[in-house]
Formats: C-alpha cells, structure tokens, sequence
C-alpha cells in the first residue's frame, strides 16, 4: 500500500500520458499496483480495523456506572482496579488507565487574560544578547505598557551602570519617567526574590536610590508567569527579525546609527499588532503628557564608575540619515581599515 501522496502522483503522471508501465517504472512499484490506484480513488485510504474485544470490556458499564456515581469526587485507577479484580477482571492496569483517560473530562486551560497598563504607569525593561563580526553586544530595551512606544540601544556589558546609563537614555528620548519599570528577575535590580517560598521582593540598594532619584518603583515579573512581560519579550523578539537580522553593520557607531533611524522609521511608525494603532500616534495622543517630569539631572552614583555623557533633553529625536548606497559602505570601510 502507498501513501495518498504517491496516489496522487500516479494520477498527475497518468493524465500526462505516461503509460502505466512508466509510472510504475518510476515510483518502483508494480503495474498491478499502478492500476489499482488509477481505479480506486478510495485505495489509498487506510480502513480502521474492527476493535478486538479486550479482557476490559465485560467490566466497562460497571465502572461508567462507578464514575457517575462519585461524581464529582475522582476514584484513583488503583481503587478501580482492586474493585475490579474482586469481580472477575483478569487484565492489566495500563488497559484500565487508557480506558479511564477517555471516560475522564479534559482539563481546560486557564485562559490567559491580557494585562494592560493605563497610560504613563508601566514600561517593560529586558536585556537581549546579540554577536556581530567585532564582538558581543547586549541590547536594553524599554517599551511603554500603554502605547508600545519602543526604545532600544546597545551596549557591550550587561551590568549596573550600563543599566543606569539606558534607562536615563530611554527616559529623555520618552521626555518623562513611567510611574514603574517592570524587570524579568535582574540581577542588578533583584538581589533575591523568596515571593514562591511566601518570603519578600529584595531589591538592589544602589538601584533602589537610582529609581529614587528618577522618580519611578522598580517591580519584578514573577517566576514562572511569562505571560507578565510579554509586552517586551515580543519586541526583543521583532528588534531581532526586523532589525538585527538581514542588515550589514560596520561598528558600534554605525549600529547605533541605524538603531536610531530604525526607531523612528519603522518600529514606532508600524501598527501594533495589539494595539491596531502606531505606537507613536498613540504616545503623543494619549501618553506622553501623563509620564512624569525628568529629574533636573543625572543620577550620581557613589558607588559606581559611570562615565559622563552629554545630557539630552527633549521628546524623542527625529534622526534625518538616509540610507547609504554599498558604494558608501565601501568606503567607510576602506577609512576604518
């Protein structure tokens, strides 16, 4: 017997004129078989066997009848089982339990209800980890809960300080600080979380004067409940897809060049899937006034090496670069080299 498939093609073959004695030269099967097919659309079609009765199947009303009556109490199969050898049941107990998974109810799965944030309360923050020809880079990611305005920048460590230096990025190209950030069990934000154990959230120290100081409540997904930070791993996920893969990248200048581009451009332009709306229509219709104000400076930490950069202020910059020929490309990398 042949599959579906190969039926099918005996029947393209044979509508092309191929001979039945072709075809079956080129499919390896016999003539006889050949013209089965050809005959019988229905022969490839496997027909179920008759079930066999089973040593099970004297018993099978009793324990239906058994079941109904315990209802909505659960008999354990071995308390069945035993009942049924004081009655005559010679079987084993892997037949029984098959016979009992059928008769069960199917649990229903805990259907996972969107969590939405109303505008300004909550942005996402996660680490994506990413290798180009010069080295390791970590991307920081930062999406507003409400309006899905995306941020991102990349960095070459994924410590504290790199931590410190995104999110006062992020925040001055949001123009406000979100009320709380919502982390995924970092360690420079989570020192331990012993919330499964009944125990307390405990918090970095130096980050928790760092969040002071912008203004905003650091908060933890919870272990195990991915379904909480959703709103950034998808965008790790599309940063990858939509913008990492399928680009050429020189250096670190050049990736942060293009990262700026892309935010504008494409990222935050694009209609959310959930949202059915661009994220920056929906940030400047709705969110942008409810974030809070910038802290007059930057965080001074007293604790860690933090280079200084220039301070920016404002909304979101609009990048004007365009994009470069290979020609160009060409040539920046005859300068880098």
């Amino acid at each position: 017997m042949v599959g579906s498939e190969a039926a099918l093609e005996m029947r393209v073959l044979h509508r092309h004129g191929k001979s039945i004695r072709e075809i079956a030269r080129e499919m390896g099967v016999s003539r006889n078989t050949v013209r089965r097919y050809l005959r019988d659309e229905e022969a490839e079609r496997y027909k179920p066997r008759p079930a066999r009765p089973t040593k099970l199947d004297p018993f099978k009303d009793y324990i239906v009848e058994r079941l109904a009556a315990s209802a909505p109490e659960r008999i354990p199969g071995s308390v069945l089982l035993t009942e049924l050898r004081e009655r005559g049941y010679g079987g084993g107990y892997t037949m029984l339990k098959l016979f009992l998974v059928g008769l069960r109810p199917k649990a229903v799965a805990e259907p996972v209800i969107r969590f939405e944030t109303p505008a300004g309360r909550q942005a996402q923050v996660d680490f994506a980890r990413f290798r180009f020809p010069w080295g390791v880079r970590y991307a920081l990611l930062v999406v507003l809960g409400y309006s899905r305005l995306l941020w991102c920048r990349f960095f070459p460590r994924q410590d504290m300080a790199t931590l410190m230096d995104g999110l006062e990025d992020a925040f001055l190209y949001c123009g406000g600080v979100p009320q709380e950030l919502l982390f995924d069990q970092m360690k420079a934000v989570i020192t331990r979380d012993l919330r499964l154990e009944g125990g307390a959230l405990i918090r970095n120290v130096e980050f928790l004067r760092f969040a002071h100081h912008w203004g905003f409540t650091p908060r933890a997904c919870r272990p195990y409940r991915a379904q909480t930070k959703g709103k950034v791993e998808r965008p790790v996920r599309y940063v990858r897809g939509n913008f990492v893969y399928g680009r050429t990248f020189l250096h670190d200048a050049d990736l942060d060049q293009q990262r700026q581009l892309w935010l504008e451009r494409v990222a935050n332009v694009r209609v959310h899937g959930t949202t059915r709306e661009r994220p920056c229509d929906r940030f400047d219709r709705e969110e942008r006034f409810l974030l809070q104000p910038l802290a007059p400076r930057r965080y001074t930490s007293l604790v860690l090496d933090r280079a200084p950069t220039p301070a920016r202020r404002g909304p979101r910059p609009i990048v004007t670069v365009e994009k470069r020929s290979l020609a160009a490309y060409a040539q920046l990398a005859g300068g880098a080299a």
